[in-house]
Formats: C-alpha cells, structure tokens, sequence
C-alpha cells in the first residue's frame, strides 16, 4: 500500500510502498479518507521531535486522521463506519493512565504516539487499530473529521482552564490566542461558538495585510493583534486584560509574557513545545503577579476520548465557510512534497487517499 513516511536520515517525506497492514485478534482495519498536516508533523519529518518504531528504518506520518472501518473483523463497529483515531497508545503493557481513560496524563515512556514516537501513523491508505481507540464520528465529517483530533487538545485546555478557575466564580470574557497558525485559528473559531462564555476574543500573530489568517480572524469576529506593534505584555494596555490566554506559538518568552497579558484571576494554557532557549526574565515580578493577582499558568498537551467526543460537538459549530478558508489545498499522496510546503499563503494542507 501507499504510504507517506519519512526514512532515517532523510529531511523530505516520501512516498513509499509498504505492507499492507493486518488487524490482530480484536483489531478493525481501516480505509484512511483524510489526515491533516500540522506543525508537529513538521518537526517529526525534520527530525526534531518523536522517534521511529522499534526496528523500523521509516516512520509513516500523520496523527491528524478520519477514516472508514474497511474490516470490523468481528468487533463491535461496524463495516462503512466513519471514526476519527486517538493519537496515543500504552508503551507495552497497559499502565493506569490509560486503564483510567487518561493516556494524555501519562508521563514520557509510558505511551507511544501514532506518526509521532514510537509507533506508525495513519497517512496510509490502511491502518488498524483496537477500537478503544476509535471515536465514531457522523458521516458529514467526512471531509472535516481530521480536525477533531487538534480540537480535542483546546478542549482539553479550556477543560483544565475552567478547573483551574473552579475554587470561586470565574466569569471569563475576554480570552486572547496566542498564534495564527492552524491550531490558533481552530481555538478562535471555538471560542466564537454559541455555546462559549467569550464575549471578546484577540489572536495574535506577525502578519501582514492582506493575509488570509487575518481575514479568518475578523470574519470569526476576532481582533487581530500583530505582535510587531503590541508584545504580548503589551496587551492588557493596548487592549485589555484577559481573563484567558491560549498559547500556540511555541515561542518560549510568551510562557513569561503571558503572566503580564493577564487579568487578575486569569489563566493561561501553554500548548506550545520551545526549543531550548536560555534568556533572562524578572522572576520576582512575575513570581509577585501570580500571587498578588490570583493568576495561574498550566502546561497541557495530547488529549483523551472524552475530549474527542466534546470535539466532535463543537466542530460541528463552526460556521461553514470555516472549513473552506481554513484547507488551504489537498493533495494526492503523488504529490506529498506539495502538501509540506510552506509559506504566508498556507494555512492547512490535507493528504487524501480516498474522495469521501
């Protein structure tokens, strides 16, 4: 079968021809429709993040997928099933974090990631999997399903953020994205569904007009902050403090700043992975803010099933024109090269194995 991965040594992803894959005992095989390129794919191909399979001299990518149960091989699902994978896996034998439903909780060693370390992905034409790992999805994410796996992560965010807050009553209504890339436009458009508690919402980034991040953000009703003229500690004077700060920049001094950007009782999510930076910051200052102020900082990554199914309900929200100015282009797994180009005209690339 066709297979997009990328080979010890090399810098590119390729297309290559492997096995195909056979469900064990208790295992579904599936048809993979569409997997979604992100930033983390980016950095696995360029050797900076994950690891190969054990044994495996080529590590298939993607963990953004939806795909079609192909062969229930006598599971509970169902032959034609639309679902959408999890992306983490037990390392071995299975440990407590993923017997209580909780494998984004687990520490290092204690999981592999499909496409990511330690295990293949799903940017395949087939792949198998146990269906504890699956979350059924509605036919009409056929086209869009690869996107719950991103949203699970900000749902996991905002559900650590509310906890974080739930000591006292926490009336949030001024929430600021850090990023305009593709996972700082998908937390914009969630917190500019119905069902939010946002009543402002800011995305920052380093652009300039016109671009077409810039024009997502205001349709979705966003202010469009750039960080050349207003620094992240900058904002709650430029604009206003904020009750919430989303960071997806993996810049590591905004970990810092965002303590400034804060309102008194806000919180921040870090989502972000810096590369290792050393500079100076007033500790004091910030260590006084976060006491003084009652505000609180978290780090969050990966999600669980329960995130994925809060997922699947909120991207049902997002108005239809999302979808069309958010996938830049998709691409044929021939022309994978293209689906990892870069530039200010990119916003989300798809590889498609199989028209839903």
């Amino acid at each position: 079968m066709k297979a997009v991965v990328v080979e010890r040594g090399a810098s590119r992803p390729t297309l290559l021809d492997v096995p195909d894959p056979e469900p064990d005992a208790g295992e579904v095989l599936l048809r993979t429709l569409r997997v979604g390129i992100d930033g983390t794919d980016h950095e696995v191909v360029r050797g900076n993040h994950g690891g190969y399979p054990p044994g495996d001299d080529y590590q298939i990518l993607g963990h953004e997928a939806v795909a079609v149960v192909e062969d229930a091989n006598g599971t509970d699902l169902d032959a034609g099933q639309l679902v959408v994978p999890t992306v983490r896996r037990p390392a071995g034998e299975s440990n407590r974090y993923f017997e209580r439903s909780e494998p984004d909780m687990a520490p290092d060693g204690q999981y592999v990631e499909r496409g990511i370390v330690g295990a293949h992905g799903y940017m395949s034409e087939f792949f198998t999997s146990h269906p504890d790992f699956l979350v059924p999805v509605p036919d009409s994410f056929a086209e869009h399903g690869f996107l719950v796996e991103p949203v699970s992560n900000s749902e996991k965010a905002f559900e650590h953020a509310f906890a974080a807050r739930s000591a006292f009553e926490w009336d949030p209504e001024s929430a600021l994205v850090l990023g305009n890339g593709p996972l700082g436009l998908l937390t914009l458009a969630m917190l500019e569904t119905e069902s939010s508690p946002f009543e402002r919402t800011y995305c920052l980034g380093r652009r300039d007009r016109p671009d077409p991040t810039v024009d997502v953000i205001e349709r979705l009703g966003g202010t469009y902050v750039d960080s050349r003229e207003t620094a992240v500690d900058s904002v709650a004077d430029a604009y206003e403090p904020m009750d919430f700060v989303y960071e997806a920049t993996g810049y590591a001094k905004h970990a810092f700043e965002t303590v400034d950007a804060l309102a008194p009782n806000g919180v921040g999510a870090l989502l972000g992975i810096p590369n290792d930076w050393e500079f100076e910051v007033d500790g004091g200052r910030l260590h006084r803010e976060l006491v003084l102020e009652n505000k609180a900082l978290f780090g969050s990554v990966n999600s669980n099933a329960r995130q994925y199914e809060a997922a699947k309900d909120r991207l049902g929200a997002f108005p239809d024109w999302f979808f069309d100015a958010f996938v830049t282009d998709v691409y044929a797994p021939e022309n994978v090269e293209g689906a990892f180009e870069t530039g200010d005209d990119v916003i989300k690339t798809v590889v498609e194995f199989d028209a839903p």
